[in-house]
């Protein structure tokens, strides 16, 4: 996320909210695509891997079956889909981190009356941040096609064998490949409100910041924090309904309204929490990495440029 701008007389250059998200998902996909594959395999995996009075090695050893052989201890098998990974991943970072200022932006200079009146001028603000994540958010499903063929080469790769290239995936499947838009939706809208919204607060509340732009790495890495827990708190039940869609072969779809009812019927409400560990342990950080380096590098690089004459400085 470009910093909100809080007494900022001018906004980010768009080739700063640019190189500075999308560098923020490229350090994300090299550092945390493995773990990410363990817990993509754990939601869809239907079986429990701990289960109570049963030996904690039984459960390693489910840990194991449900993250594929060996998976843990052959880093390089932990790679699937890397290729659709880094398209949906960098594609991803850069829409989101990079496009909701400009729907703050807007909100700012249309909105902002409307949202100061309604919540006061402290929470209006965080308001005006967290609304602009959520409608990047509901856009977000736009990506969905690319999240669907990495999810699937990490979860199901024989779904995809003898499919040619992306092209004629594309090709054949069309709308099929956003099926689950709905639940994305559902997942993404609230899950980016709480991450913009949880890191204004931590900014405004937390450290007192009128300038978000001007937030040290701590501050950004503290909201970050706020922001993703959130986030995941939020989103992690339909993140499950949402993977399991996109998990199902391309010949035999299933509803997520069939989903979610089944794993209440044969799994019980606990299904909904599946992978919450390996996301806590991971998506966690992965989010507090991406949006740290994003909220340090998109000002520091329109300073950078601005200064060397490449870009000019926007008014707000």
């Amino acid at each position: 996320m470009s910093p909100p701008a809080g007494n900022k007389n001018h906004a980010e250059s768009g080739l700063a909210r640019l190189l500075g998200s999308g560098t923020s998902g490229v350090l994300e996909l090299l550092v945390f695509h493995p773990v990410d594959t363990i817990a993509k395999r754990l939601m869809t995996n239907p079986k429990k891997v701990f289960v109570p009075g049963a030996p904690i090695s039984k459960g390693i050893a489910s840990l194991n079956d449900a993250s594929s052989s060996r998976a843990i201890y052959k880093y390089a098998s932990l790679f699937p889909g890397l290729g659709f990974a880094t398209g949906y991943k960098v594609l991803q970072r850069i829409y989101k981190y990079g496009g909701q200022p400009y729907v703050k932006d807007f909100l700012n200079k249309h909105h902002k009356d409307a949202f100061y009146n309604t919540f006061g001028e402290k929470s209006g603000k965080t308001m005006i941040h967290a609304t602009a994540g959520s409608l990047i958010g509901i856009g977000e499903v736009a990506l969905l096609p690319l999240d669907v063929l990495k999810i699937k080469k990490q979860t199901a790769p024989e779904t995809l064998a003898g499919r040619g290239g992306i092209l004629k995936i594309f090709w054949d499947e069309k709308l099929g490949l956003y099926r689950g838009g709905l639940w994305t939706v559902a997942r993404n809208a609230p899950g980016s409100f709480a991450l913009f919204g949880g890191s204004a607060v931590v900014k405004e509340y937390g450290f007192g910041l009128k300038d978000y732009s001007k937030a040290t790495f701590f501050q950004n890495f503290c909201a970050s924090i706020g922001g993703a827990i959130a986030s995941i708190t939020v989103a992690s039940p339909l993140d499950v309904v949402k993977t399991r869609i996109q998990n199902r072969p391309f010949d035999a779809p299933e509803s997520g309204v069939t989903i979610v009812r089944n794993m209440i019927k044969h799994e019980g409400l606990s299904a909904f929490v599946k992978g919450l560990t390996p996301k806590i342990i991971v998506v966690g950080p992965k989010l507090v990495f991406s949006f740290t380096v994003a909220q340090q590098l998109i000002p520091f690089l329109d300073n950078f440029f601005v200064s060397k004459g490449i870009t000019k400085a926007n008014p707000l």
